[in-house]
């Protein structure tokens, strides 16, 4: 089915989700003034890579720049130099800026603006990858074979420059067109190779329309939905965050370092349920996609083709295998380290760390501290081990907190556009029939919608549904087959 938008838009206020979940913008003041006056405390310490031609690649407008990136392609295979914003160097362990970000963990999203984990002086401005700018940084250099496969790997403190700033739509067109900036023309070979590497080892993407709220151009204080276009581009340079954070957690669990001494920060995910699974293989087999017995699941979602209805159905029933989520903390001096099934991440089919956003996300800033010591063969900070409980709870909280905003906007924006159309009909897709007394759930195409249905649509089928309800107060829309 394709997915395309008319522009539908109406006037949303997204000020009473803000205050449903106690977002707060301002910075205590004590905060914000070590924000404004933060130094790099490595300053005389750094490697002078400013030699490199890094770029960052990124969202249009966006302003806190963590990542930047060099790739070449070498006889041998590729090397990948990734700088990642150096947070720890400017912000004062025991000080009210480490205490406010710990209490927020991670930035908050919302269409109207960011609720910003740190404060603009400093995740937008002097900590941020900007070009042009001489910036601390944690440089990560990964040496990799033909394959795209890690052989060498380490993280130091350096001192880098951005010279292109560019967002994920350009390079698309740049690579289309065999112009990509010099720094990043080896990317594509990269990310498809790395792509190709993630199916064999058990990794399971999906590509799932994703929705968007953007704001109506021609309306102030109006919003619509979209469907975000996912570029291979986007693929590309995720791989470069993936491998990063992989190579982070191979780090911080070096089997030759004593149980002991062990420290890691990791974001897990636990095995896919049998039952998952199990139901997944019935709801193929309905949808008449062949599926053996031995090919893993990861492997049969990256053939589908993502523009057909049963694509369609498969991944969104494939969110039940990527459940349990967690932040899981090693710490050799605590006692027994968890075992090695439970350090694993099922959906990138090794263990994983969080490295490459810490103007963003806290438990960023604390496995690149462990990294960074590790690899200058140095102690772990204390504060870094005495923190890791705590940064880790704090992750777990601001995801349940940020899932729920995400969800609350989507749904705020789907029932405003839809509230004066009751009664209309519209072409679906049906991606979970009915079962009990949980309803049939549909993807509507224009505008993008997901939603509930009433009666019994046949999965997988294309359909034509009315819409029952859409009420904003509740955030709840509806609709019923036949229409």
């Amino acid at each position: 089915m394709e997915l395309h938008q008319r522009i539908v838009s109406a006037p949303i206020d997204f000020g009473a989700i803000r205050s449903e979940f106690g977002l707060a913008s301002a910075y205590p003041a004590e905060a914000s003034a070590e924000a404004r006056d933060a130094v790099d405390a490595f300053a005389g310490d750094r490697v002078d890579r400013t030699d490199i031609p890094f770029v960052t690649i990124d969202p249009p407008g966006a302003m806190d720049l963590d990542q930047a990136l060099h790739i070449e392609r070498t006889p041998s295979g590729f090397t990948v130099h990734y700088a990642i914003a150096d947070v720890g160097a400017v912000i004062y362990p025991d000080g009210a800026l480490a205490k406010e970000s710990g209490a927020r963990g991670q930035t908050f999203y919302l269409p109207d603006g960011t609720v910003p984990l740190h404060p603009p002086v400093l995740s937008e401005n002097s900590a941020s990858l900007l070009p042009d700018q001489p910036r601390p940084a944690a440089l990560w250099t990964i040496e990799l074979d033909d394959q795209a496969e890690p052989v060498r790997f380490s993280v130091v403190r350096a001192l880098v420059r951005s010279r292109a700033r560019l967002d994920y739509l350009r390079v698309q067109a740049d690579a289309e067109s065999g112009s990509l900036h010099p720094s990043i023309a080896a990317l594509p070979e990269f990310g498809t190779r790395r792509i190709e590497a993630g199916v064999a080892r058990g990794a399971i993407g999906l590509r799932l329309p994703a929705q968007t709220i953007i704001e109506d151009e021609h309306a102030d204080g109006h919003w619509r939905l979209v469907v975000e276009p996912r570029t291979a581009a986007d693929d590309w340079n995720e791989q470069v965050s993936l491998l990063t954070g992989m190579c982070a957690a191979r780090i911080m669990l070096d089997g030759d370092a004593p149980a002991r001494e062990r420290v890691a920060l990791l974001r897990t995910m636990p095995p896919p349920s049998e039952p998952a699974l199990e139901s997944m293989r019935r709801t193929a087999q309905a949808l008449g996609v062949a599926w053996s017995a031995d090919e893993p699941v990861g492997q049969m979602l990256a053939r589908l083709d993502p523009g057909t209805p049963a694509a369609l159905v498969l991944m969104s029933e494939a969110t039940t295998l990527l459940r349990g989520a967690s932040y899981t903390v090693v710490d050799g001096a605590a006692g027994e380290p968890p075992g090695p099934d439970t350090l694993r991440h099922s959906a990138i089919g090794a263990p994983y760390a969080h490295v490459t956003a810490p103007l963003r996300r806290l438990s960023d800033r604390f496995a690149t501290e462990i990294c960074l010591a590790r690899c200058a063969g140095a102690e772990v900070p204390r504060w870094v081990r005495d923190g890791l409980t705590g940064a880790a709870d704090a992750m777990r909280r601001s995801d349940s907190v940020a899932g729920k905003i995400e969800r609350a906007c989507i749904d705020l924006t789907e029932s405003s556009v839809l509230a004066r159309r009751i009664g209309a009909e519209f072409d679906a897709v049906v991606v979970r029939e009915a079962n009990g007394n949980r309803p049939a759930v549909v993807f509507v195409a224009d505008p993008p919608v997901l939603g509930p249905c009433v009666g019994k649509p046949p999965e997988g089928e294309a359909v034509r549904v009315r819409l029952l309800s859409a009420d904003p107060a509740e955030r709840k829309v509806s609709f019923t087959y036949p229409a």
